[in-house]
Parts: C-alpha cells; sequence; structure tokens
C-alpha cells in the first residue's frame, strides 16, 4: 500500500515540478515520507536517508519558489561554470563517501549504485531548487540507474515509477527550455 501511495504521490510530484507548480513540494514532502519507510524496509538505507534530505531541500525549494510572488520572481536559468566547478566534484566526493559509508556500516547489498543515485538525487534536487535546466539531466542520468537498481531490489513498481519520472524529466526538460528560450528573447 505504502509503494502504491508513493507512487501516485512521486508521479503527481515530477508533474507538477515539469508544470512550474509550487504544490509539487509539499506533494513532494508526502511522496518523501513513504519512501523513507519503503526503502528502510528494503535495505536502501542511502535512498532512505535521501528522503530526509529531499524533505530538508523541499521546505528550501518551496520557500525560494514562494518568494517569487514578493519579487522579481525565479526564471528557468542555466547552472555558470563556476557552479559546475563546485557541484561535480562534490557529487564526486559524495559516491565516494555514500560508498564507503553504506559498504561499512549497513547492509546493503548494493552499496555503490545507492550511493551514485543518492549524490546525483541530491545534486539534482538542488538544482531544481534553483530552477537550473542541468538538473533535468542530472535526474534523467540518475533514473537510468535507478529504474534497474529497484528491479533488482523487487520493487518492481517503483521502478515502473522510475521509468514515467524518467519521461516526465524530458517533458519537463523540454518545457524549461522552452521557457529559458522566451526569457532570452
Amino acid at each position: 500500500m505504502i509503494e502504491i501511495f508513493g507512487f501516485v504521490t512521486g508521479a503527481l510530484n515530477v508533474w507538477l515540478l515539469a508544470r512550474q507548480h509550487i504544490w509539487n513540494w509539499p506533494i513532494g514532502i508526502a511522496n518523501n515520507l513513504a519512501y523513507l519507510l519503503l526503502f528502510a524496509k528494503s535495505g536502501l538505507y542511502g535512498d532512505a536517508g535521501l528522503q530526509m534530505i529531499y524533505i530538508t531541500l523541499a521546505i528550501y525549494g518551496w520557500r525560494i519558489w514562494l518568494r517569487r510572488g514578493t519579487g522579481p520572481g525565479l526564471v528557468v536559468s542555466r547552472a555558470t561554470a563556476s557552479l559546475w566547478m563546485y557541484l561535480a566534484p562534490a557529487t564526486l566526493a559524495a559516491v565516494v563517501l555514500l560508498r564507503w559509508f553504506l559498504s561499512r556500516f549497513t547492509d546493503s547489498t548494493v552499496p555503490g549504485w545507492d550511493g551514485l543515485t543518492t549524490a546525483l538525487s541530491l545534486a539534482a534536487t538542488y538544482g531544481q531548487c534553483r530552477k537550473l535546466l542541468e538538473s533535468w539531466w542530472i535526474w534523467i542520468l540518475a533514473d537510468l540507474v535507478y529504474i534497474p537498481l529497484y528491479i533488482y531490489k523487487g520493487l518492481v513498481l517503483t521502478s515502473v515509477l522510475y521509468l514515467v519520472f524518467l519521461l516526465l524529466c524530458i517533458f519537463g526538460l523540454r518545457e524549461w527550455t522552452r521557457e529559458l528560450r522566451s526569457e532570452r528573447a
């Protein structure tokens, strides 16, 4: 039952995000709570811990998106070279650290893959809080790893959800690219 709730709230969350609707944040928090329980039960500890971080980032993103009503507004933009100089090595370091931690302190059967998807997801979520177009590319990469990982762990409905996420990410990338082009014109 919790996986079905996670499926529904997850699909709705990403669809709303692609449409830049602020309700993506509270629905995403409900999704995070559902998957926190499911992943902990399935031994995907990196993904379970990631849900707690997602909740924190959702509150952060929600606050930033709310501010657009009181100021010039948050618009879709591109990540700068200086941001990539920090984000890329930080993501790689997170992969290595998470793999080590999960190998050493948990009974995870997939510490490397769990660490990789967790680090990519953090980078992508940060980018979406700031409405960075490249966050969709990071999500696409993460989803391409998540889908077979969840099949391997027996979470078939969740793997189907991540296939839906992949399609929604392509939609989101297209929508945000269109908005970026119209803002520049």
